[in-house]
């Protein structure tokens, strides 16, 4: 990290000021905004991640680093001012700002002091409207700092930011944040720290006026700038959201950089996108276009499952689950992948000069689930090859592609990764398939409902609010609505003629049982579909909606009714579903990915 730069301006009171910022990149402006005690040294991670796209600037707050005083009696604008300064300064007519801590503070500032200058605004570790333990704590930590010649010995601060004593895998960033703390100014350090401990409810009443996008980020272990604020200030915002990172806390930027910059990133692309769409440039969806309702019709497509390796420049190996793979031409051949330019493998595919795709098998859902994740021993726990280009191969899968690069097309958030086979081959296995946002297998248990001879049994577990509904039978026994056959609405003994009759609104997903029914008669079989209610049903009559917790089970239809759904409510607060395939008493359940 550079020396960095400075510019001058003027304060309120009249008086020449500095700023010292540093700058990298080039594309929409970023402005990082510190905390208490750090310098713009502090975001170097996010600087780095976040120059790939865009003209990352992060200054010295006043009284920090090479940045002058803050006056006496300093507020939150004049903290404000000095970014407002800084972007004058630079000839940057709007930007994103980033703020941590103290930081977001000033950010959030800004954003409501000048709006027509602020793209959107994400407070990471922000404090809000503290609890009276909360407040009593700084207090008491603000007068032993006004009462002390020079600054504290910061161990109860490294603490209350990483924990006591300091897991070893945070000792690196605890040693950063110490060495930082060290060399900052005590009369700058005492005057901005003043007012972190009385302006934390100084955006209480305003936020509501907050017009740009807005992003409220904390780590679930921070005690200090707890979740539950990071939350209240999402509900208050307009178009705020709220998104805590599990297991961190205050100092995440610097213990979880990867993540933190991954949802920079996710956000800033989103903002970036209704701004333009905002300020009339078409390279957007029109305003109303409803992004949660396209993903969910995309992913009615059935697809294969794929797992795209390739080596970095370490010789190490990377990859990722993709379902985003096509062939595109057989002379040249050619086949592609698409790549998030938020996804952690992006930096190292968009410059891989070859890359392996393997076709998983259907009994590798397993493998494809592991490739989801961020796991760093990915490869140590799947068997795989070198290819002729040198790229993982995985084993046991139903084809595989080895590719060198062909082309790369950028394509909105994504770019389009061509690339030119060199080597493949295939196996006698059936792929694995992914819809709805679960794995599919094309063979599963359809021989054993080719033979039920008819008798079939056709049944939907249907969801509202944590509550499943039942219809019950003239004894009170309580079933699921089912059916002779899925059907239509015209017939009534099908499941969807039985919901029609009901007066059931629902939209049916995935499969989630498949089992011979004794009950149903000598080689029946039960097919059971989990879905979603569309609106609270009117209960009357049979129909009755019943919440996980108060489901009386002595009243259902048998015990595989029973043993069905309570594996159902556990899955569905696990929100990890899974495939039951056997009969009454003895089967065996796939999982699939998460519902989401």
């Amino acid at each position: 990290m550079s020396d960095g730069s400075t510019i001058r301006f003027r304060d309120r009171t009249g008086g020449q000021a500095t700023t010292r910022y540093l700058r990298r990149g080039a594309g929409p402006a970023v402005v990082l905004v510190h905390g208490v005690g750090m310098q713009a040294s502090v975001w170097e991670a996010q600087i780095a991640a976040l120059a790939r796209h865009y003209d990352v600037v992060a200054l010295d707050m006043l009284g920090h680093g090479g940045s002058s005083l803050p006056p006496a009696d300093a507020g939150l604008a004049d903290y404000a001012d000095q970014v407002l300064a800084l972007m004058d300064g630079l000839g940057l007519r709007k930007a994103h700002l980033v703020g941590h801590s103290m930081g977001a503070l000033v950010a959030l500032e800004f954003a409501l002091s000048h709006p027509s200058r602020l793209a959107s605004v994400i407070a990471v570790n922000a404090v809000f409207c503290r609890s009276e333990a909360q407040r009593r704590s700084i207090e008491e930590r603000l007068a032993a700092l006004e009462g002390e010649a020079g600054l504290p010995s910061w161990a109860g601060t490294i603490a209350r930011w990483f924990g006591e004593p300091v897991p070893p895998e945070w000792s690196a960033a605890a040693a950063t944040v110490r060495a930082l703390l060290d060399g900052v100014d005590p009369v700058g350090y005492e005057r901005t720290y003043r007012l972190f401990a009385t302006a934390d409810a100084a955006h209480r009443d305003r936020l509501a006026g907050l017009a740009a996008p807005a992003l409220f980020m904390t780590g679930a272990g921070d005690p200090n700038s707890s979740p539950a604020m990071s939350e209240a200030m999402a509900r208050l915002a307009p178009h705020g959201r709220a998104e805590i990172v599990p297991h961190e806390r205050h100092m995440m930027t610097l213990t979880a950089p990867g993540e933190i910059n991954r949802r920079l990133l996710a956000f800033l692309g989103e903002a970036g996108a209704k701004g333009q769409a905002k300020d009339g440039i078409e390279t957007a969806p029109a305003a109303g276009f409803d992004r949660l309702a396209f993903r969910k019709a995309l992913g009615t497509f059935l697809t294969g499952v794929t797992v795209v390796a390739t080596l970095q420049e370490d010789g190490e190996p990377r990859g990722f689950t993709a379902n985003s793979f096509t062939s595109v031409s057989l002379d040249p051949p050619l086949v592609l992948i698409c790549i998030a330019k938020t996804a952690s493998s992006y930096p190292v595919f968009s410059a891989a000069g070859h890359f392996a795709v393997s076709i998983l098998a259907e009994t590798q859902a397993d493998v494809s689930s592991l490739f989801a994740t961020r796991n760093a021993d990915k490869f140590a726990r799947a068997a795989w090859r070198k290819g002729i280009t040198g790229s993982p191969i995985l084993a046991d899968v139903a084809a595989w592609f080895d590719c060198r690069r062909h082309d790369v097309v950028e394509a909105g958030d994504h770019i389009i990764l061509i690339g030119e086979v060199l080597g493949f081959d295939q196996a006698p296995a059936n792929p694995l398939g992914y819809c709805r946002g679960a794995h599919v297998t094309f063979g599963l248990a359809l021989d054993k409902v080719a033979a039920s001879g008819g008798r079939t049994r056709v049944g939907a577990i249907l969801e509202h609010d944590s509550a499943i509904l039942f219809v019950a039978d003239d004894a009170g026994r309580l079933d699921l609505p089912s059916g002779a056959a899925l059907g239509s609405g015209t017939d009534p003994a099908s499941l969807t003629g039985r919901m029609r009759t009901l007066g059931i609104k629902a939209e049916l997903g995935f499969l989630f049982a498949v089992f011979e029914d004794p009950q149903a008669g000598p080689g029946a079989m039960s097919i059971v579909y989990r879905g979603t209610l569309l609106e609270p049903p009117v209960e009357a009559g049979a129909v009755r909606l019943i919440g996980f917790d108060a489901i009386p089970w002595e009243r259902l239809r048998d015990e595989a009714t029973r043993s069905m759904l309570r594996r159902y409510v556990r899955e569905r607060r696990e929100d990890v579903f899974g495939v039951y395939v056997g009969d009454a008493e003895r089967g065996t359940v796939q999982t699939l990915a998460r519902s989401a």
